[in-house]
């Protein structure tokens, strides 16, 4: 049986592989929190079987076809894959269960929350941040040593974008109040508009006129799938608020990863990694939040709501907890197995979450808005593939 003569790969040069500042994350549209991340590559002959092994996993061979990577390795390089698609899964199916059962459910009334609606979205921002750095800090300081040890950029520099990330979960989670799960959902993938439009007025980014084509496809099924899924019973004002929420949730977190780009490139890919990054902005948006609570009023009325509701407040610990859990997964994923399969797993997360949220809060779908929905997804995976093929020819 003749044996195949492989050569051996080429020393690598130190370097830093990230997602682009210029097609970042959330030109594919997903719900992320972590765009823009630098991940270092190490450039050992491990990495470059471990690249090898991920096309084999996820494509079934590269360019020139299958991979013969012993069974070994493919073992645990399907495990490796198993557990950050299970691990990410979980973690934002979860988040995002949670997430609309606190801000939709109508629990036992309060004098300062007579409806019986949770009373402060800022709170929901506040509780994932609390936990998001005390992850950061434990983080750093593994990697590090310290927690603001061999940290380039200082924390002032994260606070724009700390600002813009706390608007647009706050708005997130406020719009929950005004529209369903799956139209924000579906909303949210437009956000490739607002994310080239910051990206050419901040940086200056020139983009082709088939990304333009494919944010205008995307924002068409945005459309449909929207008044499809108007309810006849609606208040058309209470759904047209609800909107402005998600036009200011996207608009402030196409800031956030085109600022988060701005550091990358200021203080240097080398000296900023996913974990500073993840502790800077958080410090900043954990002082914003809590400036909120208190300038609000709100913090008076959120204990009162717990004492009456102690398993809301059971909610928000399991909504910061996946949070947490979810960033430190899009971390490893992205380390292990680059962007695109990454954008694979988040792009599936999200037809999962519609259709978990239409079952178990009673969403109804119509064939117009499942059409509508095909429309952007399908845009998304087109994305996806012409990444997957543009990385390949490199």
């Amino acid at each position: 049986m003749p044996v195949t003569k492989r050569s051996a790969p080429k020393t690598p040069q130190k370097e830093s592989t990230m997602v682009s500042p210029k097609t970042p994350i959330e030109d594919y549209g997903l719900a992320t929190k972590s765009s823009d991340i630098s991940v270092p590559a190490g450039g050992s002959v491990e990495d470059e079987q471990r690249k090898n092994e991920t096309i084999s996993l996820t494509t079934g061979g590269g360019m020139g076809g299958p991979i013969n990577a012993p069974p070994s390795d493919f073992a645990k390089t399907a495990g490796r894959f198993l557990f950050c698609f299970t691990g990410l899964q979980v973690s934002y199916l979860t988040w995002g269960y949670m997430q609309e059962l606190i801000m939709t459910t109508t629990f036992e009334p309060t004098p300062s929350a007579p409806d019986g609606r949770f009373p402060s979205a800022a709170f929901c921002v506040f509780s994932n941040r609390f936990l998001a750095i005390i992850v950061a800090m434990i983080a750093v300081r593994i990697k590090h040593g310290a927690v603001l040890k061999n940290n380039a950029a200082p924390l002032v520099a994260f606070a724009p974008c700390a600002l813009s990330n706390t608007m647009s979960s706050w708005s997130q989670y406020a719009s929950l109040r005004y529209v369903s799960f799956p139209v924000q959902t579906v909303f949210k993938s437009s956000k490739i508009i607002p994310v080239m439009i910051m990206g050419k007025f901040l940086k200056g980014t020139n983009y082709p006129i088939s990304q333009y084509l494919e944010a205008l496809l995307i924002t068409i099924g945005v459309a449909i799938f929207s008044v499809a899924s108007k309810s006849s019973n609606s208040d058309t004002t209470t759904e047209l608020l609800g909107l402005l929420f998600m036009c200011t949730y996207i608009t402030f977190d196409s800031f956030t990863s085109q600022w988060q780009s701005k550091v990358y490139e200021k203080y240097g890919k080398a000296n900023v990694d996913p974990y500073q990054m993840m502790l800077g902005v958080n410090s900043s948006a954990i002082v914003i939040t809590t400036l909120g609570l208190i300038i609000g009023g709100d913090i008076p009325k959120i204990i009162e709501f717990f004492k009456v509701n102690p398993n809301v407040l059971q909610y928000n610990i399991i909504t910061a907890i996946t949070s947490a859990s979810g960033q430190l997964f899009i971390y490893t994923t992205i380390k292990e197995f680059g962007p695109i399969v990454f954008t694979v797993i988040m792009t599936t997360r999200q037809m999962i979450s519609i259709c978990i949220s239409s079952i178990l809060f009673g969403h109804t779908m119509t064939w117009k808005a499942a059409v509508g929905a095909s429309l952007v997804f399908g845009v998304l995976f087109y994305q996806i593939r012409k990444k997957y093929i543009a990385s390949q020819r490199k």
